[in-house]
């Protein structure tokens, strides 16, 4: 297993750490404000997001037939692969200690989340879940609407809360990030290899 602590490192990697580590300070503790320390906590929760993600398996569904179920299947499976790789496959092999259970930020860290988990710190399984899946509805909904790209800037929100309760350091969610990016874009082009794009539905059509 590699351990990716902030000490210990060599050349560039090492000033990569000591540049996510003046970051994680920033975020946490610079850039704050009571709305913000309301907001975050609140957001990252599955409470908040697993309805909208409902909500959309269950518009997709009934605007596209059949093509439409198997639209949600592959939503489905995009969040069931990204979780796979973040969770147990990087993780497995990257430990890095999390922020808030690192005892030399325990005088200076603000932790605002519930719970601080044991689990390694990179990479963030919420930024790679919510990428994933921004980019797997981006890529097979772009041609119906403009505003599917605004699910980027949702996982950007989730991804930004992980490291301002003080689970995460920034370095983690954009390597989350990108796995995410990468596995939302291959789910999202192996469906359309095997179904072809999803058709307009009627009240598009008709304007069409």
């Amino acid at each position: 297993m590699i351990l990716l602590d902030s000490v210990g490192h060599s050349g560039l990697l090492q000033k990569i750490l000591e540049a996510d580590h003046w970051l994680f300070a920033r975020v946490n503790q610079v850039w704050t404000n009571a709305a913000f320390d309301t907001l975050f906590p609140w957001l990252r929760e599955a409470e908040i997001w697993v309805p909208l993600y409902l909500f959309l398996w269950v518009f997709i569904t009934l605007n596209f037939g059949k093509k439409g179920w198997l639209w949600a299947i592959g939503l489905i499976m995009t969040a069931i692969v990204g979780d796979l790789v973040s969770s147990h496959l990087i993780k497995e092999f990257i430990f890095r200690l999390r922020p808030c259970q690192d005892p030399q930020l325990a005088d200076s860290i603000r932790v605002l989340a519930s719970y601080c988990p044991v689990s390694s710190s990179f990479t963030s399984s919420h930024a790679t879940n919510h990428f994933a899946l921004a980019t797997f509805i981006f890529y097979t909904l772009r041609h119906t609407s403009r505003w599917w790209r605004l699910f980027f800037g949702w996982a950007f929100l989730i991804s930004y809360a992980q490291v301002y309760v003080g689970v995460h350091y920034p370095l983690d969610v954009t390597a989350g990030a990108l796995v995410g990016c990468l596995i939302g874009y291959c789910t999202s082009r192996l469906f359309y290899l095997q179904f072809g794009p999803l058709p307009l539905p009627p009240y598009k059509q008709s304007h069409a």
